[in-house]
């Protein structure tokens, strides 16, 4: 049986967290005295209200977690965040669409970063900053804060953990899954300030400076300008930005090692940061030689151009310096590939992630020899540890999965209207939980020319993407449901 008044509870605590974030932002309208204010004020007074009968509910709840509450409470907790996240848009007016203001609330939650909003610098200071905030909280993950609080309710965070965890493994680089939890959202802080500081170093305001640490750390790419990071024109905000992009792209287990023990030879050993740093190499050398071929750009804006590009694609962050539709067709096509092959497992990023697609190179790989040698033993191996064959299953489904979902979506986005090129851009962008991607959807455009049921389509799209497709789809099975 599911533990539904236990995830009431939970759900109920959640809301009262969320009506947190949106009191600061109350505050933040206060100071700049905008017309949002009211906004903020209802919407944190029926987030807070809606949260109390929901912990009323659970207070006699058995304290107890299994898997299947876990899938429960992260895909719930998604869902709910942004119904209510969502208010601020809606009952400020700014955006007066309700669909148009879920995709957003949703958007920023998954750290997808896909906007309708055609004009970003229109929004008032708070809800800018809400804007971004709904990034830094879905970044390291709603449940994942739940867990370092746990303890509250009583009961253990592995469940949850599991469940949030992106990967086919996660690793708890303490004993106890509570403080590992406090460890990782002490580093994601320090990424955020770090990145702030130097950013006003480069002259950025300091209320821009914060935003974009915010959805840098989260690789979201939500900018508090409609240009993006390329409205600044400033190669060295370009470069911090690459190079937070490129930290938050790291399982953040390995940040603690590095930042916090030390542990360089293991970190940098690491088979998955190896694959990592290759293919943003090979990437970035390819396109700036796209780019110096084919442009008039000389080396070392090729070269910045390229890399800020391919980093913020591979880590699905977003950011744009430039409309990479105006490139070389090969160059922008290139995009795509990019978008496949993510960055890596335990940190904020969306995509397919390099720890399978080090699997499955290592599995094609050892197919080819059994050709050669049909009675070989050939393990997979990774960090010099054998893959289980579990993991290996998990993984080679991971990829149907996702490859019957991207057909899937841009069979029913053309049936929604969209063009052949652009529902294929639209599916990808969403479920790697990109934002930018090509045609109508390019770097240069909003979503908001999409078709209503296009949006809701993509919503589902981001959700499902950001945990991991299985997370959701499991709760679409009848078998899921069942008592026992």
């Amino acid at each position: 049986m599911i533990n539904w008044k236990m995830i009431a509870k939970i759900m109920g605590f959640l809301l009262f967290i969320e009506a947190g974030f949106l009191t600061l932002c109350t505050v933040l309208s206060a100071f700049y005295q905008e017309p949002d204010l009211p906004a903020f004020i209802i919407s944190t007074l029926i987030t807070a209200v809606i949260g109390i009968p929901l912990t009323y509910v659970g207070k006699k709840a058995e304290r107890k977690l299994s898997r299947r509450d876990g899938y429960v409470v992260v895909t719930f907790a998604w869902i709910i965040f942004s119904l209510f996240g969502m208010l601020p848009y809606y009952i400020s007016g700014y955006i007066p669409n309700i669909t148009n203001a879920f995709f957003e609330t949703m958007s920023g939650f998954t750290t997808t970063g896909a906007s309708i909003l055609n004009d970003i610098e229109a929004l008032p200071h708070a809800l800018l900053f809400w804007r971004s905030m709904t990034q830094w909280i879905g970044g390291m993950g709603i449940v994942i804060f739940t867990i370092a609080v746990l303890p509250i309710f009583g009961v253990g965070g592995i469940q949850l953990f599991a469940a949030e965890a992106t990967g086919p493994t996660f690793d708890k680089v303490t004993p106890r899954i509570d403080v590992t939890a406090k460890w990782i959202w002490t580093i994601y802080l320090g990424l955020t300030i770090a990145q702030t500081v130097l950013l006003m170093a480069g002259d950025m305001p300091l209320f821009d400076s914060v935003c974009h640490a915010m959805t840098t750390t989260a690789t979201g790419g939500f900018s508090t300008k409609q240009a993006s990071i390329a409205a600044f024109h400033s190669p060295y905000i370009e470069y911090v930005v690459t190079v937070f992009m490129f930290l938050s792209g790291i399982n953040f287990s390995l940040l603690y090692l590095l930042f916090l023990k030390g542990s360089f030879k293991r970190v940098f050993g690491d088979t998955e940061i190896r694959w990592y740093v290759k293919t943003i190499l090979f990437f970035t050398l390819v396109i700036t030689v796209g780019l110096l071929l084919t442009s008039s750009m000389e080396l070392e804006e090729a070269f910045r151009r390229a890399s800020f590009l391919v980093v913020s694609l591979q880590t699905t962050c977003g950011f744009i310096t430039a409309d990479y539709m105006q490139w070389a067709p090969p160059l922008w096509m290139l995009t795509t590939v990019i978008t496949y092959c993510g960055a890596c497992a335990g940190s904020t990023t969306g995509g397919v992630k390099c720890i399978r697609a080090v699997i499955m190179a290592r599995i094609a790989k050892n197919e080819f020899k059994h050709i050669l040698h049909p009675n070989a033993v050939l393990p997979v191996r990774i960090n010099r540890l054998n893959i289980s064959s579990t993991t290996k299953s998990t993984v080679l489904a991971f990829f149907v999965v996702f490859v019957i979902l991207v057909f899937l979506g841009w069979f029913l986005m053309m049936i929604f209207g969209l063009g052949f090129a652009d529902a294929y851009s639209v599916v990808i962008s969403s479920l790697a939980n990109v934002g930018p991607g090509i045609g109508m959807c390019g770097p240069a455009f909003s979503w908001d020319a999409l078709p209503d049921a296009a949006k809701w389509l993509s919503t589902i799209y981001m959700l499902i993407g950001r945990l991991e497709l299985f997370t959701v789809l499991l709760l679409l099975t009848p078998a899921f449901w069942k008592k026992h």
